[in-house]
């Protein structure tokens, strides 16, 4: 009898110990502050509304926050307590881990990185079988960023010509492989004539190709279009904050 009653409370102790320490996690974290409460709650309300993380700015924006600085300070204090995860170098790289089910796209692509696109530095790029090889610098990021377009790749940005598109000089740009852009099209544009790549809007203008910056102090590139070779439109930016 009295092994019985020993057996018994030690299957209670082994139940109940798991659910003690779930709630004793709980009860340790720090309280948040009314600023940091609102970051959490404009991230679940954002997730729950879009099926994907808001990024920093559109935190900023949400939440009426002076800065960006102001909000990743508050991220990693939310981040260090055991209220989010953030994936490093992905701008909606935001995780919650309150246990909720969400219809998130969990799923990751690995995008290989190509090079960089700088006057006077070609851009060459190889068949789409050769990037799944070693000899390429690799980054894997969630599918959502690739607009499900298939051999996306990655190109980073030397420069300011794209400034005000919000592309700014160590982005990483993702584009879809293609040689006929729309108008408007954000490309990485092959000049033949001087050997180089440049990021800019395409816009065919008879048998012209005005390349335009997204910087009101450059000029626009004007070049015949047999000069002109598309190797991508861009779909997709990642920056580190």
């Amino acid at each position: 009898m009295g092994l019985t009653r020993q057996n018994t409370s030690a299957k209670l102790v082994q139940n109940i110990s798991p659910l003690y320490r779930k709630g004793r996690d709980r009860i340790m974290k720090k309280p948040l502050s009314e600023r940091q409460q609102g970051i959490l709650e404009f991230i679940h309300g954002f997730m729950d509304d879009h099926q994907f993380p808001p990024t920093v700015r559109d935190i900023q924006a949400g939440c009426t926050i002076s800065s960006t600085s102001v909000v990743d300070y508050n991220l990693r204090i939310l981040q260090r307590d055991g209220y989010l995860n953030r994936l490093p170098d992905v701008s909606r790289g935001i995780e919650l881990l309150d246990g909720r089910p969400r219809r998130l796209a969990r799923d990751f692509v690995r995008i290989p990185i190509l090079g960089n696109i700088a006057a006077g530095e070609p851009l060459h790029l190889p068949d789409t079988d050769a990037w799944r090889n070693d000899e390429f610098e690799s980054v894997d990021l969630p599918s959502f960023l690739t607009r499900g377009k298939p051999d996306v790749f990655g190109v980073r940005v030397k420069g300011s010509s794209m400034i005000d598109a919000c592309v700014i000089d160590g982005d990483l740009v993702l584009l879809e492989p293609i040689v006929q852009p729309n108008n408007g099209d954000m490309v990485a544009a092959w000049l033949t004539d001087r050997e180089e790549t440049t990021l800019k809007h395409f816009f065919l203008e008879g048998d012209t190709v005005r390349l335009q910056p997204a910087n009101e102090t450059m000029p626009a590139i004007m070049v015949p279009a047999e000069n002109v070779a598309v190797q991508g439109r861009v779909v997709g930016v990642v920056r580190t904050v």
